[in-house]
């Protein structure tokens, strides 16, 4: 394969990075599915004439089967089967409902969906759920364990974990072991720290819950926050 093939066989991949998936062409989806064309034609040329077989349908791309896919110039086993792969994820996409998101309505919402984490526990541990604009939740993760009386959580892996998937607002959570739901003073400062980060960053932190095996302690409901 030339250099010019070489040099645009890549360029899609780069788009896709630099650009963004929305702004990659169907002949582009399909070259970097493919990875490589043949002797005379890059990955998107070859991508192009595949497409243009369907009419630039792909689900009459989808019906081609494995031996079709392999008429063409450029496309073995191997890729082939890349692409029937692909097209049968998007198929399979198609069929499945969107989740829809659970909602945090109130403390008493946070408690029953990190209970199951934290309540038979022996040691402590600190949660994080991040929430959009809609309090419906984004993620939900054990972010620091400790030991048998204190958990050290890091505020600024608490925030680099709520940039990365986009939240808006965090609540977050530990347990007490030994049945306790008084705050320690340690609680208290972490939560003010964790407050004090969010309005730099502009991520509110709703509320800090303390959870035990079967009751819990807001401290948004207990003034606290």
């Amino acid at each position: 394969m030339n250099l010019k093939s070489l040099a645009e066989d890549d360029r899609p991949r780069e788009k896709f990075l630099l650009k963004g998936k929305a702004s990659v062409s169907d002949s582009e989806l399909l070259a970097i599915i493919m990875g490589s064309g043949n002797r005379e034609e890059s990955a998107v040329e070859l991508a192009r004439r595949i497409l243009n077989s369907v009419e630039n349908n792909w689900h009459r791309l989808s019906q081609l089967t494995i031996k079709d896919l392999m008429k063409f110039k450029g496309v073995g086993e191997a890729k082939a089967i890349s692409i029937a792969t692909a097209l049968e994820i998007g198929n399979r996409k198609s069929q499945q409902e969107v989740l829809e998101r659970q909602q945090i309505s109130s403390s008493k919402d946070v408690f029953e969906v990190l209970q199951p984490h934290l309540s038979d526990l022996s040691t402590e541990e600190f949660w994080a759920v991040f929430l959009n604009h809609q309090n419906k939740i984004l993620y939900k993760t054990c972010l620091f364990r400790g030991g048998i009386a204190s958990s050290v959580a890091d505020v600024r892996v608490i925030f680099k974990t709520a940039l990365e998937h986009f939240s808006t607002r965090i609540i977050v959570a530990h347990n007490h072991p030994a049945g306790s739901l008084k705050p320690s003073q340690e609680d208290i400062t972490i939560t003010n720290k964790i407050n004090e980060a969010g309005k730099l960053l502009d991520i509110e932190l709703l509320d800090h819950i303390i959870i035990t095996q079967n009751k819990f302690y807001s401290f948004k409901e207990e003034g606290v926050l």
